[in-house]
């Protein structure tokens, strides 16, 4: 009888404990919390020496299935506090009490604890003598266990099993509640951040797609993130359009802004990072997505930044707009795992509103570039026009000035007897007054000159590039020619054409003066396109300085003194622009300057004609592109032809004889003159790219038939042998 008094007082104990722990625990809706507070009441109320909570793990570190371990995450006491610190975990179904409940999901008695088989020896609990394990279970599931021990044997009964079980039903019920009351709040919390992410964003796309200028956008753009998001730093890198020292573009990603003193230091020492290469920004921009870094220390594609010690966590956002990504947006924090996949969707937004508001910068930036170039080359030609105008009319009044002075020097000679030292300052004062009017006609020349075209016509350019260098005496090692095979045929006036690469030339002379080493390339080759034929003639002086090079095309300026005139490069100009051509100069990395004409390709037909045959013609000329091209044209027409560099040949057994006005091993005047003394100018025809009149006058003193312009084409050659 007093067993069952006894044991029903024990009960009516439990449960009134049970239902306390109950009342406590249900109330408590944080997960740390209510584990710790369920042991310190459940010890209590109970009288236990130790309790403790095991939930099964969801999922395991690594990326290991979930539910193979039930891991301590509450004790009582030093105990509890070590093993929960140290990841205190039993096997599921394993030989422990905990491990043995969870996988029977039933409660079992260890009465005796060194006599059980599946107790697990603690060395944190040396005391405990028995104790109770009981599955927490919610539905189906089982969530976990709960530990009871006590320091004496035989604490626990059968009886025990059901009322302990109701107070653990009770505690799974709560730490489900707890735990959906944490999951919501986490949900509120991500929305919550979204929202406010969301709203930085609009706010930081509000305030930089105004700015229109580069370097304030950048330097606002990483401002008003910091600011609107509160991140430890960000910068701007954008993808280099040009490399350094003539490479390619795109290699790497170069710091355009950045926040604070860190930010302005790495600005200054040039800071960029390779696109593709091993960090965040590289990575982004290549991979064209977002990157994040949890904890940059163990991150293999992290860049390590002395500038910046206390980053934790980095995101990178590639900068894109359209196909295009233009560079990438780094920002970071402080602290460990800032970031999670869900702000990407905010922060890249962001970020494609500041790559819009970069390109609109960019695009703002080229429109006012091109701009400038366009007003500065309209105020060039409006110069020029009214500087030709203006020289036309005064040279036009020149010329009766040198008619006057020749006349009235004929004067002076009646009276030269009766008054000589009157009549010799008078001569000197026409001296000058006839050196300054031929000054003006000079300069007339220059630049009106170009102005007096023939009709364009067929040209082959490389033969009145070489004929230009070879009439200026520069000596033949002195230039370098490289020709590109098969090139077409442009058009052009050659005689004003030979005028626009003359003044390169002499220009390129000039700059050499006084180098150690003088030499000159000439290049010719198709452009890219076919339009036009391209010449490009560089030096190894020493270049053109930069502020100077959209000035030197003005008529009048120069950078060589007072003794030249600077005209040469206007007429140049003037030459190209009236042949719908083009002319630019950059100067040349390792020294010189280099000059690029574009003189616009032959695009038209040209008839088939029929050229004499049996006709015998001595062709004096250097071994070139145009006598190669006469020589074959007349041997496929079947007549004969002989070459000859400097025209020693018996003339008498030649119909017709070419000589080219420019000779490089040669002197054309002693070939002609030779010609003459042996009756063969009635047959010699001498042909030149460039016709100047008083040229022709000194070349038809040696009785030559006649001087022709050269011919490019087969009609123009079948024209000149018939």
């Amino acid at each position: 009888m007093k067993n069952n008094i006894a044991l029903a007082e024990r009960r009516a104990a439990l449960l009134q404990a049970g239902a306390k722990v109950s009342r406590n625990v249900t109330s408590i809706l944080d997960p740390e919390l209510l584990l710790d507070r369920t042991v310190d009441i459940i010890c209590d109320e109970f009288g236990f020496y130790y309790a403790g909570v095991f939930l099964i793990d969801e999922a395991s570190s690594r990326g290991e299935p979930g539910g193979e371990w039930a891991v301590l995450h509450a004790g009582r006491g030093e105990a509890g506090a070590a093993m929960v610190a140290a990841g205190h975990k039993l096997r599921v179904d394993g030989h422990s009490m905990i491990g043995a409940a969870t996988g029977q999901r039933k409660a079992l008695i260890a009465l005796d604890v060194g006599e059980e088989p599946v107790h697990f020896k603690n060395p944190h609990l040396p005391n405990t003598r028995s104790e109770m394990a009981l599955p927490l279970i919610l539905g189906d599931e089982v969530i976990g266990a709960l530990t009871v021990q006590s320091v004496e044997e035989a604490a626990f009964t059968e009886d025990d099993i059901t009322t302990l079980q109701a107070m653990a039903d009770q505690l799974a019920v709560a730490i489900n509640n707890a735990r959906l009351h944490f999951q919501n709040r986490r949900l509120l919390a991500r929305a919550e951040r979204h929202a406010r992410l969301l709203g930085a964003a609009a706010q930081v796309g509000r305030d930089v797609t105004s700015i229109l200028d580069m370097d304030e956008l950048l330097n606002k753009a990483v401002d008003i993130i910091c600011d609107s998001y509160g991140f430890y730093y960000a910068g701007v890198f954008l993808v280099d359009e040009a490399g350094s020292q003539g490479e390619p573009g795109g290699e790497w990603a170069v710091l355009r802004a950045g926040r604070g003193e860190a930010g302005a230091v790495m600005i200054a020492n040039g800071h960029k990072l390779s696109v593709g290469g091993h960090s965040m920004i590289g990575t982004s921009i290549e991979q064209r997505q977002a990157r994040i870094a949890l904890d940059v220390g163990e991150e293999p594609v992290h860049f390590k930044n002395p500038h910046l010690p206390h980053t934790r966590s980095e995101m990178a956002l590639p900068l894109a707009v359209g196909d295009e990504v233009i560079g990438a947006l780094t920002v970071q924090s402080v602290e460990e795992a800032a970031f999670s996949d869900d702000d990407v969707t905010s922060l890249q937004a962001m970020a494609d509103q500041l790559a819009v508001a970069i390109n609109n910068a960019r695009l703002l930036e080229e429109l006012e570039a091109a701009h400038a170039e366009l007003v500065r080359t309209k105020t060039f030609e409006a110069i020029a026009t009214a500087t030709i105008e203006a020289i036309h009319w005064i040279g036009n009044k020149a010329l009766p000035i040198s008619v006057s002075v020749g006349l009235l020097q004929d004067d002076l000679e009646s009276l030269d007897e009766a008054h000589p030292d009157l009549v010799e300052s008078m001569r000197e004062d026409l001296t000058m007054i006839e050196d300054s009017a031929w000054l003006i006609v000079s300069v007339q020349e220059h630049l009106i000159g170009p102005a007096r075209e023939e009709k364009p016509r067929p040209v082959m350019v490389d033969d009145v590039v070489k004929d230009t260098a070879v009439a200026l005496g520069i000596p033949a090692g002195m230039t370098d020619y490289t020709v590109a095979p098969n090139l077409p045929l442009a058009v052009a006036d050659t005689t004003q054409l030979s005028r626009a690469f003359g003044y390169v030339l002499k220009n390129a002379l000039e700059a050499m003066e006084g180098t150690a080493e003088q030499h000159i390339t000439v290049d010719v080759a198709p452009a890219d396109d076919g339009r036009f034929v391209v010449v490009r003639i560089a030096d190894t002086g020493l270049g053109i300085p930069e502020e100077e090079l959209d000035k030197i095309w003005a008529a009048f300026y120069t950078t060589k003194g007072a003794k030249h005139a600077g005209l040469g490069l206007s007429a140049t100009l003037q030459i190209l622009k009236q042949i719908d051509g083009q002319v630019s100069v950059a100067n040349v990395p390792g020294g010189g300057a280099v000059f690029e004409l574009l003189i616009p390709a032959f695009d038209g037909s040209l008839p088939t004609v029929e050229l004499p045959a049996g006709k015998s013609v001595l062709l004096v000329d250097d071994a070139d592109a145009w006598s190669r091209f006469v020589e074959a044209t007349l041997t496929n027409a079947g007549s004969t032809v002989v070459c000859s560099a400097d025209g020693q040949a018996d003339p008498a057994a030649f119909d017709l004889i070419l000589v080219d006005d420019v000779l490089e091993k040669a002197d054309s005047l002693a070939v002609l003159k030779r010609l003459s003394a042996s009756g063969a100018g009635g047959k010699t025809l001498v042909v030149a790219s460039c016709l100047r009149v008083e040229r022709t006058m000194e070349l038809m003193l040696f009785g030559v038939r006649d001087v022709l312009f050269k011919p490019y084409t087969l009609a123009a050659l079948a024209e000149i042998v018939s």
